[in-house]
């Protein structure tokens, strides 16, 4: 008896799942970018500080806006003092830890610079930093 051999079968790769999870990450990551950027749309004028130094890990930090007449933003949303406390607390809740990056206008007063010190030091922030231009 002669065994008799299949003919080969065509063999066909389904990448639609793979199409599916690329456009995913796709949209994933311009979304978030966008999440940044717009928290930086702020125009403020940074001070200047000749000891200035450039951290490289900014993932997972909160940024917080002072504008000059010391308004505090989160993100391009403007908050009291007391909503600013409880945004933080929050932010500790569902995001820990709490690392802050303050931009503050170059013109912002020193006891609103302090004010904004204690509440993050209230809410638990382990770390904040301020940005400024190196000189």
């Amino acid at each position: 008896m002669i065994a008799r051999r299949r003919p080969p079968e065509n063999v066909k790769v389904n990448i639609t799942p793979m199409i599916d999870m690329v456009f995913l990450l796709l949209v994933f990551f311009m979304v978030t970018s966008k999440i940044t950027t717009e928290q930086k749309k702020l125009e403020i004028r940074l001070p200047i500080a000749t000891a200035a130094k450039y951290v490289e890990n900014q993932k997972g930090r909160e940024i917080i806006n002072i504008d000059a007449e010391g308004r505090i933003f989160t993100g391009d949303k403007e908050v009291d003092m007391k909503g600013f406390k409880a945004y933080l607390k929050k932010r500790l809740i569902e995001h820990p830890p709490l690392q802050i990056s303050v931009r503050a206008d170059a013109r912002t007063t020193a006891r609103r610079i302090k004010e904004v010190m204690e509440a993050a030091a209230e809410a638990g922030a382990i770390e904040v930093i301020f940005a400024t231009y190196k000189q």
